[in-house]
């Protein structure tokens, strides 16, 4: 016969409370079981002696007999110094990108490697780009001027045809 020592469930619906027992590892979780051996109480806080209380000299029996923790029971067990801390397990991947998404931000992250990589070796270039922008922007300049001249008709146009739109929406509420 295997045993475990693991948590069987009590408590109420949204209020955990288990009892660390001894149990065949064949049984049901909340089902029969050879011995209690503790109680622990999720809904304590965690520096409260009550959280997990179970008797020591019970558990070393246990132990020498063969009984494995479960994985919970034996942090517990880890803490009075009974067996070695459980180590933790890989997560999964699931929530990692697939293969082709991790692809393109390889990509992309190499395109910003190799932009960053021309920016530094060209700092002269682009300030001599720049001077010849600044030569540049005094005549674009003025066509932006002349732009708002342009404009305003539109405007009044626009106000307009507002207006008629207007009529228009009244005219169709008068059908329906």
């Amino acid at each position: 016969m295997s045993l475990r020592i693991r948590l069987a469930r009590g408590g109420a619906k949204k209020r955990p409370f288990y009892r660390i027992v001894v149990a065949d590892s064949r049984r049901a979780r909340d089902g029969r079981f050879i011995e209690r051996i503790g109680h622990y109480n999720p809904m304590l806080p965690k520096g409260d002696p009550n959280r997990v209380a179970f008797d020591v000299e019970r558990a070393k029996h246990w132990l020498s007999v063969g009984a494995q923790p479960s994985d919970r029971v034996a942090k517990f067990l880890a803490s009075e110094s009974l067996v070695e801390l459980p180590a933790l397990r890989e997560q999964t991947k699931q929530h990692l990108p697939k293969a082709k998404a991790q692809e393109r931000a390889a990509a992309e992250a190499e395109a910003a490697e190799n932009a960053a990589a021309a920016a530094e070796e060209e700092p002269e270039e682009s300030a001599e780009e720049e001077a010849s922008a600044e030569e540049e922007a005094p005549s674009e300049e003025a066509p932006t001027e002349e732009a708002p001249t342009e404009e305003a008709p539109t405007e009044e146009a626009a106000a307009d045809e507002g207006v008629a739109n207007d009529g228009d929406a009244e005219n169709e509420g008068e059908k329906s």
